[in-house]
């Protein structure tokens, strides 16, 4: 049975899925989509759109699919791309329509379903626990709708996504297992036994959320249960509503980069607030920094059985100053920058400077005794993997006064700093440990891809008490410091800005959301802390920004829906009144500062 090996890069095998002319999973590289934002049966607009994306790289497109018309619609799309002579394959992807998915079936090369919402509840407006019978009624219910679909598939060759979005987990599965990624779980794998059963196997399967701590532990703990069930279907990944900009490239590689690291993933698709083809660059790039992985030489460590990595528990360190404990984790950065967000600590002539004016020495392995011997009340001691010898394991346990600067240079650099931590579990050892990655980017792009891949996996594996980039080319330190405080906050372990959870955009969209996301930040952005989510449509919107403070979603054409948290307190608002009345929700609640 496969599993994930912390320490060294391995692919997790699958079986092989036709999709059209393409295939992914066993040995075949990673596949990148995206999908198109136009209205599915605005034909001209969306073939236009779709080249777009595949000249751009793309290996699959996508079209949203709410009904019977939009069905027929994208084999008119299917058919127009292929007269221009492009064989990419199409995606319809449905949310409330089995019925469309059954046409959806005949005209296009896959098709995605959401287990949340393909049948309705037998409990609708009902909100008492369901007994075993109910639920297993509910179950018979399922199959009898997706047999049929599935042999409409097997009969066209059409394969099919299993997408469980955690914004909108069926009443059952939230009635049972609560908002949880068992409940994810459990949805998919009803789905996944009956596609065994029927002997169908053309089947992708995706568990996304915005909050990229539940995704990664879903996936993970989703694969745990294919292997024990001898399933080995490809994933899908992406993390739903990351935004846009710095933002959302960052949490995007934090959730769909972590999991590709841990050899999880077949197929990704980075869902950014912006023009869909802007998302292939973005996808193209985290799938080759991962291949670079591949050949890296083994680290030899144990892993701690202490850690799980499927629940998030934060590294247990003593304090030293404001590093470890129950302290956030900080920042540090070179001196030689101006910072919208003051680091915590900066780096000036091999020494540290603190906010408050001290300064302290930085001690390299060799020089541990002259470590020991200083009266310093911070002693930073920069270290790899390889310094960790048993006697200096020792001196790191018994110390209350030294943090570990942890740097690498190994191809597997993920690896080696998880090595690191494992080997302190097992010692017991509670020393802070500051994560330091150096790079050499002269686009800002590059370096957030990189870094909130390399540092964000370990930052939701709950290691790490702190983040140090540093970057040998041409980015500002207060560019590289703003990447370290969104990794930061994309692993959700410090808030520092405001967060906006927003869709990619599709064909269910209800208004221009660019133009809103730039008004709502326009506006907001100074609010530090806060979590507004900005969403085109109630299909997923009210689920998926579930922890957010304040909710902005498409209610229809021209109208707009407000949420304070999971609470809808205006409904169907003018879209030009919407923004100031959200504004006034944040005020009314004491949310609001100049």
């Amino acid at each position: 049975m496969w599993k994930i090996n912390p320490f060294k890069y391995s692919r997790r095998p699958t079986d092989e899925v036709k999709i059209g002319e393409v295939k992914l999973g066993g040995a075949y590289p990673v596949r990148v989509q995206s999908m198109a934002n136009t209205d599915t049966n605005d034909i001209e607009n969306s073939v236009a759109q779709c080249i777009r994306i595949v000249d751009a790289g793309a290996d699959i497109v996508r079209f949203t699919t709410q009904g019977i018309r939009e069905a027929e619609s994208v084999k008119l799309i299917h058919d127009a791309i292929r007269e221009k002579g492009y064989n990419t394959p199409l995606v319809a992807d449905i949310h409330f329509n089995a019925n469309a998915a059954d046409v959806a079936a005949r005209n296009v090369e896959k098709v995605r379903i959401n287990p949340g919402n393909y049948i309705g509840s037998i409990k609708i407006g009902d909100n008492s626990d369901y007994t075993d019978e109910e639920f297993a009624l509910e179950y018979k219910k399922i199959r009898a709708r997706f047999i049929p679909f599935l042999n409409i598939c097997k009969e066209h060759k059409t394969a099919i996504r299993i997408g469980v979005n955690h914004g909108s987990l069926s009443e059952r599965m939230m009635n049972r297992y609560g908002d949880t990624p068992r409940g994810m779980v459990e949805s998919c794998m009803e789905f996944l036994h009956i596609c065994r059963e029927q002997d169908f196997h053309d089947v992708v399967i995706s568990m996304k959320t915005s909050n990229t701590v539940m995704m990664v532990q879903t996936v993970r703990l989703l694969v745990d249960e294919m292997e024990k069930a001898d399933l080995h279907y490809p994933l899908h990944l992406g993390v739903t509503e990351a935004g846009d900009g710095e933002d959302g490239r960052i949490k995007s590689a934090v959730g769909i980069g972590g999991l590709l690291l841990d050899g999880i993933g077949d197929t990704i698709r980075v869902s950014l607030s912006e023009e869909p083809e802007a998302e292939i660059p973005v996808a193209r790039l985290l799938v080759s920094y991962i291949s670079e992985q591949a050949n890296a030489p083994a680290i030899q460590a144990v892993e701690s059985q202490l850690y799980s990595r499927y629940e998030y528990s934060r590294r247990k360190t003593h304090a030293v100053g404001n590093i470890g404990g129950e302290n956030v984790p900080v920042v540090f950065a070179h001196k030689d920058g101006g910072f919208a967000t003051i680091p915590d600590y900066l780096l000036t002539d091999n020494r540290v400077l603190s906010t408050n004016g001290e300064t302290y020495p930085i001690f390299e392995a060799d020089y541990i005794q002259t470590l020991l011997s200083d009266n310093a009340e911070i002693k930073f001691l920069k270290l790899s993997y390889t310094d960790l010898t048993p006697e200096l394991l020792g001196v790191l346990t018994e110390s209350t006064d030294i943090v570990v600067l942890l740097s690498t240079n190994h191809p597997n650099g993920v690896g080696e700093q998880r090595a690191f931590f494992h080997t302190l579990l097992n010692a017991g050892c509670t020393v802070p440990v500051v994560l330091c990655r150096e790079y050499a980017e002269n686009d800002l792009q590059y370096l957030q891809i990189k870094s909130a891949t390399d540092l964000g996996v370990l930052l939701i594996d709950g290691f790490g008490d702190g983040i140090f980039l540093e970057n040998q080319g041409g980015i500002s330190v207060e560019a590289i410091c703003s990447v370290a405080f969104g990794i930061l906050q994309a692993t959700r372990v410090r808030t520092t800005k405001t967060e906006y959870v927003s869709c990619p955009s599709c064909g269910r969209t209800m208004f221009n959301l660019q133009t809103v996301i730039a008004r709502i930040k326009a506006r907001t952005s100074h609010l530090k802390g806060l979590k507004i989510g900005i969403m085109g449509c109630i299909v997923n919107g009210p689920g998926e920004m579930a922890d957010a403070d304040y909710g902005y979603v498409g209610a229809g054409r021209g109208k707009v829906s407000l949420y304070k948290k999971k609470e809808c307190v205006e409904r169907n608002i003018p879209e030009d009144d919407a923004v100031d009345k959200l504004i006034e929700l944040i005020t009314v609640n004491g949310d609001w500062h100049e």
